[in-house]
């Protein structure tokens, strides 16, 4: 109809637009053979950008925090893979971890497992058992390959053929061709001659006793012929997609050693090659000897990646013998320039060559079209006002918002869901470097640790808590009190993540704890792409722990401050609460429940009071629990007792004969 309004075609006649609706092939009878369906539902601007990332070229992507980049990324790969299935992709990533939660994701969606590959270090904090190395893969295809074997030996029973057609890949190649591709046509010719007739589908199927393990009957009893033909193609391809994975098996058959089976996996079978930027600068002279290829670059974190980094991924191919040019088709770069930039320690190679400048922040400043992602669903609406200033469109999405989620229920134990908490060291002391730009604050970590201590109390799990700050001293500190406090309790335990805002970024959790550390100078905070990373990790609760005065002073941090400023500055607490949390954000709390923490010596006070009343809750349940023990040990006791007749010994313990009557 879009068309048809377009213009008018010869003659004054409109053109017709035909549309058919989409009708999904049935997928084959086993689970493994369903469709993987993304449940993530992309807002206009992640579609668009999709649609620009299919595209030959150079596609720019702007994700502020929470807006779902490395989902983004993720499909992307999945829909060129789908869309290209001979192409070969290569994805790039400033950090092990961001590399890690790509590949975590692509494992759910429709990617079968076979076609990735994943280079370099850190592979063992994947959140998998299987091994995605060069030589896990390996390893994978050969036992994949016994399987597959086996279940071709399976079909040649069922058949009735009686040869060894599953000892190798080409002779399961000969078999699919000689046998079971002609009686499958043979079926098609059987079923459009039958057409309605009812049963003909079941009747002649040749494959029925090879699927008579399915979880369900393959052909359902009242389901009509067409459905029961739909059933059996599906079945089908179940078959032609065993034998199509035999024969990618075949080369890892006929290469004998391990040496030359990895760089067949890399350089030909893998469809989804993924490895660091630091990975593929060291290795580049290797990957090139090996002739690597690939026609699609995806690279996220690209705003962390230096310029001269971010070039290295894009040559590491040598161009195409037959034209001479690079196979190198599609180049698309996601990340974020507000946020921080690449790392560089020599200040003259940072601030004089600009190297801290990435490619990604240079293109984007330069006017390069680009995609902004314009809705988060992340943290609460309130956290996300943190950040929110420093974008020019940053919406928040349904989930967030809704009345009856997770961010609309209030932090357990806590009156505000987010606070600035003025710090004051009762020693005057403050922040210290025993070591250049190793900073230092034992009162403000001690804080954070009574705070950690009393969310533990309260009873929210450790796994959803992280504490972050903005120097590597500080960071060091923070774990040596949480082992002097929580080590040796198992009450307590280590949070989620003890780590720096720098090596945090791109990490998220519900609850987060944020000391700055700083008492005389603002320091490397004043940095606002690092303020932006530091206040957009939490998703439910945020406490940032600092010298108040101080950073509420510094005129760049402003925006941010003047928000947190305007709530109180003394920790307010609602002791009586426990997790999981029932109140509403938006519930009145009553000012005589608050308990407004003064100062360090207060929260300790307060931490080891409900220690104690904790130990004594605890002791009361054991003393409870053997006295009940007890009870139902006497209980029993008694009940054997009872049960003893005439000496004879029937339970645990015998009862002595009763004297004789006399006569």
């Amino acid at each position: 109809a879009g068309e048809g309004e377009a213009g008018e075609g010869e003659g004054g006649e409109r053109p017709v637009v035909l549309v058919e609706p989409y009708e999904r092939r049935a997928a084959g009878p086993y689970p493994q053979d369903a469709l993987r369906v993304n449940p993530v539902r992309f807002t206009p601007m992640q579609v668009e950008a999709l649609r620009a990332a299919m595209s030959a070229g150079l596609s720019l992507v702007v994700g502020p925090p929470g807006t779902g980049k490395t989902d983004t990324a993720v499909q992307a790969v999945s829909n060129l893979l789908h869309a290209y299935p001979r192409q070969r992709t290569l994805v790039i990533t400033h950090s092990n971890q961001a590399l890690n939660d790509v590949f975590e994701k692509l494992l759910l969606r429709d990617v079968d497992e076979r076609h990735l590959l994943r280079l370099g270090h850190g592979e063992e904090l994947l959140a998998t058992e299987r091994d995605f190395s060069r030589r896990g893969r390996v390893n994978y295809m050969l036992g994949r390959r016994l399987e597959l074997l086996a279940r071709v030996e399976a079909l040649a029973k069922s058949l009735d053929v009686p040869a060894d057609v599953g000892y190798t890949c080409e002779t399961a190649g000969y078999f699919f061709k000689a046998t079971v591709a002609p009686r499958w046509e043979a079926f098609e010719a059987e079923a459009r001659r039958a057409g309605d007739e009812e049963g003909a589908v079941e009747r002649h199927f040749p494959f029925s006793d090879f699927f008579a393990d399915t979880p369900s009957p393959l052909f359902a009893p009242a389901a009509s012929g067409a459905a029961h033909l739909d059933a059996a193609r599906g079945a089908w391809r179940h078959v032609v997609a065993l034998f199509e994975e035999l024969e990618e098996c075949r080369a890892f058959e006929l290469l004998r050693s391990s040496y030359d089976r990895g760089n067949y996996l890399l350089t030909k079978h893998a469809k989804v090659v993924a490895m660091t930027c630091t990975h593929a600068a060291i290795k580049r002279k290797d990957l090139v000897s090996l002739a690597f290829q690939y026609d699609n670059l995806v690279m996220e974190e690209a705003a962390q990646i230096m310029e001269v980094e971010a070039f290295i991924p894009m040559v590491l191919q040598n161009p195409d013998t037959a034209t001479g040019k690079s196979r190198l088709k599609r180049v698309l770069l996601i990340g974020d320039h507000h946020q921080l930039p690449p790392v560089v320690k020599n200040l003259a190679f940072q601030k004089y060559s600009r190297l801290d400048q990435s490619l990604f922040a240079r293109l984007v400043r330069l006017g390069v079209p680009a995609t902004q992602l314009d809705f988060q669903g992340r943290a609460r609406p309130a956290i996300a006002n943190l950040y929110r200033w420093r974008y020019t469109s940053l919406g928040d999405l349904p989930g967030v918002l809704a009345p009856d989620g997770p961010h609309a229920l209030a932090v357990p134990g806590f009156r505000h869901d987010f606070q600035l908490v003025h710090v004051a060291d009762p020693q005057g002391v403050g922040e210290s470097t025993p070591l250049p730009h190793y900073v230092q604050n034992l009162a403000e970590a001690e804080f954070v640790v009574a705070t950690y201590m009393y969310m533990r109390l309260t009873g929210i799990p450790a796994s959803r808590i992280s504490i972050i700050t903005t120097y590597n001293g500080q960071r060091d500190l923070l774990s040596d009190v949480v082992d002097r406090r929580c080590g040796s309790d198992a009450r307590y335990g280590p949070p989620r993540a003890i780590a720096t805002t720098d090596k945090f970024q791109g990490q998220q959790n519900d609850y987060i704890l944020l000391s700055l550390v700083r008492t005389r100078a603002v320091g490397h905070l004043r940095d606002v792409r690092r303020l932006v990373v530091s206040l957009s990790r939490a998703r439910l609760g945020l406490y940032v722990f600092c010298d108040a005065p101080l950073f509420c002073g510094c005129t760049e941090l402003r925006p941010a401050f003047s928000q947190l400023e305007a709530r109180p500055t003394k920790l307010q607490l609602l002791t009586a609460e426990r997790a999981p949390p029932a109140r509403r954000l938006d519930a009145p709390v009553d000012d005589g429940a608050v308990t407004e923490v003064e100062d360090l010596v207060s929260m300790g006070k307060l931490v080891a009071r409900m220690h104690s009343e904790a130990e004594a809750a605890d002791a009361a349940d054991a003393g409870a629990g053997r006295a009940a023990a007890a009870a139902a040990a006497a209980a029993e006791g008694g009940d054997e007792r009872a049960r003893t007749v005439g000496g004879r010994r029937i339970g645990t313990e015998s009862v002595p004969d009763a004297p004789p009557a006399l006569d």
